[in-house]
C-alpha cells in the first residue's frame, strides 16, 4: 500500500511539473491539458494498482485550489489580478510589503502596487527588524520607507511602532504562540502582496514568509527565527535552531495570522527581480531570471507551491537562468515550509492555474 501511494506522490508532482513547462512555454492550453492529464492519470493509476477515486480526489476534484496567474508584470495587471480572486478588500485594509533595506533595489516598487494600494484604500504595512540596519527601529524605518516613495502613494504604517501582541498558533511543536505587531488589531483585511525571490536562510520568500516573519515584530522575528527558543533579538544569532524547526516555525506562525484574518485576507505573489537574496539584503545579488509573471490566490500554500513549480519549471539558457535561485532553495530546504505549512492544514499544494 505504502508503494502505491509513493507512486501517486510521484505523479502529482510531475503532473504539476509538466502544466508549468506547457504554460511557460505556451503549448497547451490550462482546459485541453486537464483534459488530456485526467485520462493518462487514471491509466497510469490503474496501471500501478491505485485506486482511481485517490488520483481524482488527490490530483483534480478535491481541494484543488485556484491560482490566477498573468504573465504580465504592471499596475493594471496587478488590480486585474486581485480582482480575479474574487475577494474584495474590505473595511480597514493592510497592504503588508517589504519596504527594502537602503542599498537594495529589487523590493516591489511604488509606481507598481500604487493603483493597487489605492483602489482598496489600503495602508501599507511592515514592522520593524531584528537585525542591525536601517529598519530596526521605527524612527529610521520610516525614514526608509520616505526614501523609497511609499509615503508618495498611501498611508503607511509599522505594525509595531506602539509594541506587540500575541496570537494563538494551531501547530505547537515549536512555538507557543505567535508575536506580532499590535496595530494588526488596527485592520480589518489584509492584502499579503509579496515579491517572490530568494532568501539568506529560507531558501525563497512568498507569501509564507511575508505573513510569517513580515508581519511579525522585532520580538516575533526572533521567536520565528530560533523556533521559540529567545524573543530577544540581541540573542537571536546565538540561538539559531536545526534548519526544518525555522522552516516550520515560518510555516506556523504564517497559518496564525491567516487564522486571525478568516477569510479576510489574499495572497498575491510578484515574481519579478528574481535575486537569490531577499529585499532585506542591501547588497543582493543580480537577478539571472527572467522575470515570470502575477500570480494570486485565496491558498497560501498553492501560490507559493505554484511559484516554486515555475522557477523548477524553466530551462536554464544564458540570459535566463534558474539555477542560481533553485541552488539556493535546495540548499536551504526551503521547499520544506510549503510542505509543513500544507501538512498542518494551512493550504494545499494542489492547485489549477487559472490563465488571465
Amino acid at each position: 500500500m505504502r508503494n502505491r501511494y509513493s507512486v501517486l506522490l510521484k505523479v502529482r508532482k510531475d503532473w504539476r511539473m509538466d502544466l508549468m513547462i506547457r504554460i511557460m512555454e505556451n503549448k497547451m492550453t490550462r482546459r485541453g491539458w486537464m483534459k488530456a492529464s485526467l485520462a493518462a492519470l487514471t491509466s497510469l493509476a490503474a496501471a500501478n494498482n491505485i485506486p482511481v477515486w485517490a488520483d481524482i480526489k488527490g490530483l483534480k476534484a478535491v481541494n484543488v485550489s485556484k491560482v490566477y496567474m498573468t504573465k504580465e508584470i504592471s499596475p493594471e495587471s496587478l488590480v486585474h489580478i486581485y480582482e480575479a480572486v474574487g475577494r474584495p478588500a474590505m473595511g480597514r485594509v493592510a497592504v503588508k510589503i517589504s519596504t527594502g533595506e537602503p542599498g537594495g533595489h529589487n523590493f516591489l516598487q511604488p509606481a507598481l502596487i500604487k493603483d493597487l494600494v489605492q483602489k482598496v484604500n489600503g495602508t501599507i504595512v511592515e514592522c520593524n527588524t531584528a537585525y542591525e540596519g536601517r529598519r530596526n527601529t521605527t524612527e529610521v524605518h520610516l525614514a526608509v520607507i520616505r526614501e523609497h516613495g511609499f509615503n508618495d502613494i498611501a498611508k503607511v504604517g509599522i505594525m509595531d511602532s506602539e509594541g506587540d501582541i500575541e496570537i494563538p498558533v494551531k501547530d505547537m511543536k515549536h512555538l507557543k504562540h505567535n508575536i506580532v505587531g499590535a496595530h494588526i488589531k488596527n485592520y480589518d483585511f489584509m492584502i499579503n502582496l509579496a515579491h517572490f525571490k530568494g532568501h539568506a536562510m529560507g531558501g525563497f520568500g512568498g507569501v509564507l514568509k511575508n505573513q510569517s516573519i513580515g508581519v511579525a515584530s522585532s520580538a516575533g522575528k526572533a521567536y520565528i527565527h530560533t523556533a521559540g527558543k529567545t524573543s530577544k533579538p540581541s540573542e537571536l544569532w546565538s540561538n539559531l535552531p536545526e534548519q526544518d524547526a525555522f522552516l516550520e516555525s515560518m510555516a506556523a506562525s504564517a497559518q496564525a495570522v491567516a487564522d486571525y484574518f478568516g477569510d479576510k485576507i489574499l495572497y498575491i505573489n510578484v515574481m519579478n527581480n528574481m535575486s537569490i537574496d531577499c529585499d532585506c539584503d542591501s547588497n543582493p545579488e543580480a537577478p539571472k531570471l527572467k522575470d515570470i509573471g502575477i500570480l494570486a490566490s485565496t491558498d497560501p500554500v498553492a501560490l507559493d507551491q505554484a511559484c516554486l513549480d515555475l522557477v523548477y519549471a524553466v530551462k536554464p539558457t544564458e540570459d535566463n537562468d534558474n539555477r542560481p535561485l533553485v541552488e539556493r532553495i535546495n540548499k536551504q530546504h526551503g521547499r520544506h515550509t510549503v510542505d509543513y505549512a500544507e501538512r498542518i492544514g494551512l493550504g494545499s499544494k494542489d492547485y489549477e492555474i487559472v490563465m488571465k
